[in-house]
C-alpha cells in the first residue's frame, strides 16, 4: 500500500471516530436538556402558580378565595376544574360573604421585545380596572420594563374607565395609551416616554381584552352576586 493511501486511510478513520464522538456527545446534550426540564418542570410550574395567585390578591384587593372561570363559544363563563385548560382565563375574588369583588383577567399581546403577559383587576359594580400587573415580560430594561415600575403608569390602573353601554353589550369606549402626559379622559393609559412601543402594547392588550370579556364579566356579576352558593354559578 502506498504512503498516499494510508494516509487517505488514516484520515477516514479518523473521521468516522470524530464523527462518533459528536453525535455521542450531542445525543448526552439532548438527555440531559430533557431530564432537566422534566425534572424541573413541576417546580417552575409551581412557582408560576403561586406568582399568580398573590398577582390575584393584588389586583383584587379585599379578595379571601378565587374561582377560576373559562369562556365558553357563547361568550359565557364556566367553572374550571383542575386540569382543564382554556385560551381565556378569568378569576372571581370573593369577600367573606360570597360576594364577587371583582375579576382578574389574564391578557397577552406582542410587546416590543416579545409577547407580554398582564393581569388586570375589573371591578363591575363601578366598571373600572382596579389594578394591573405585569406577568411575563421580556421588554428592554432600563426602558421597556418601565411599565412594570413606572408609578405614573401604574397609576393609570387605579380607575380605568371601562364602563359599558346602556343595553351592557358594549364599551362606552376602548381603552388607548396616549402619549404622556396627553391623558384628558379617564379611559386612556397615560403612556411612557422613551417607553413608547411597550406603553402602548399594554393599551393595545387591555384594549382588546375588555373589549371582549367586560360585558361578559359584567353580566356575570350581575347574575351570580349576592348568592351564596356557588351551585347557582354557571
Amino acid at each position: 500500500m502506498s504512503e498516499v493511501a494510508n494516509i487517505k486511510k488514516q484520515n477516514l478513520a479518523g473521521s468516522k471516530k470524530m464523527l462518533l464522538a459528536m453525535v455521542s456527545i450531542g445525543i448526552i446534550s439532548a438527555l440531559l436538556i430533557v431530564t432537566t426540564f422534566e425534572l424541573t418542570l413541576p417546580r417552575v410550574q409551581k412557582l408560576k402558580a403561586e406568582a399568580l395567585e398573590k398577582a390575584i390578591f393584588e389586583v383584587l384587593p379585599g379578595t379571601v378565595k378565587t374561582q377560576a372561570f373559562g369562556v365558553n363559544n357563547n361568550g359565557e363563563l364556566f367553572k374550571m376544574e383542575a386540569g382543564d385548560k382554556t385560551e381565556t382565563t378569568v378569576y372571581a375574588g370573593y369577600d367573606d360573604n360570597n360576594n364577587i369583588v371583582g375579576y382578574a383577567v389574564e391578557a397577552s399581546g406582542q410587546g416590543y421585545a416579545d409577547i407580554i403577559r398582564v393581569l388586570y383587576g375589573y371591578k363591575p359594580d363601578k366598571e373600572i380596572l382596579i389594578g394591573f400587573q405585569v406577568l411575563e415580560s421580556k421588554e428592554t430594561p432600563g426602558l421597556g420594563d418601565k411599565i412594570e415600575k413606572e408609578v405614573h403608569f401604574l397609576n393609570n390602573f387605579k380607575a380605568l374607565d371601562v364602563s359599558l353601554t346602556s343595553n351592557k353589550k358594549e364599551l362606552n369606549n376602548k381603552v388607548i395609551t396616549v402619549k404622556q402626559g396627553e391623558k384628558v379622559n379617564p379611559w386612556e393609559i397615560d403612556g411612557i416616554t422613551g417607553a413608547t412601543i411597550s406603553s402602548r402594547a399594554i393599551g393595545n392588550i387591555i384594549g382588546t381584552s375588555t373589549e371582549t370579556l367586560v360585558p361578559i364579566l359584567y353580566n356575570h356579576f350581575k347574575n351570580n352576586n349576592h348568592k351564596t352558593s356557588e351551585s347557582n354559578e354557571q
